[in-house]
């Protein structure tokens, strides 16, 4: 079983920035500060933020899905501005779970905006097809805006 959940979200920064969060490690960092609620901790496990590096990222007790996993960048085009990382260890796969990818895109709308779009491409084994209740983009919309919200306050000055 093949699924794939979209979210979109228009920000009031050029791409490039946008970029220089989504597309680096920045973005771990990010998220392990600004969502305490959700994230107990991103740990960088190998690499420097470029192609194959990988992550844990450890969830906050009570947080739906698994509690940990390790995921690793599989796709950086910073031409596209397209980012991809899918699980390695643990977590979904642990579920039933063959695929669990997250991909961020920043596409590009106009000198000062952009769009963010977060897509989970998931393969689940038929038996386990229960547990794709269990794939959301709520927490990758949580992301988006609160890094809209981190963009728009630290814009690149003209």
């Amino acid at each position: 079983m093949f699924g794939k959940l979209e979210h979109e979200l228009e920000l009031d920064v050029a791409a490039s920035e946008a970029w220089n969060l989504f597309g680096t490690i920045e973005i771990a960092k990010f998220v392990e500060k600004e969502m305490p609620q959700v994230f107990q901790k991103v740990e960088l496990i190998e690499g420097d933020g470029g192609l194959g590096t990988v992550l844990k990222l450890t969830f906050v007790p009570g947080i739906p899905g698994p509690p940990s996993y390790k995921e690793k960048f599989t796709k950086i085009d910073n031409e596209k501005r397209i980012k991809e990382t899918e699980v390695v260890e643990g977590g979904y796969l642990e579920l039933g779970f063959t695929l669990f990818r997250v991909k961020f895109e920043v596409i590009e709308k106009g000198e000062d905006s952009s769009i963010i779009k977060s897509t989970i491409e998931y393969e689940l084994k038929e038996e386990h097809a229960a547990n794709a209740s269990l794939v959301s983009t709520q927490i990758l919309a949580n992301i988006a805006q609160l890094a809209k919200n981190y963009l728009n306050k630290n814009k690149a000055p003209k």
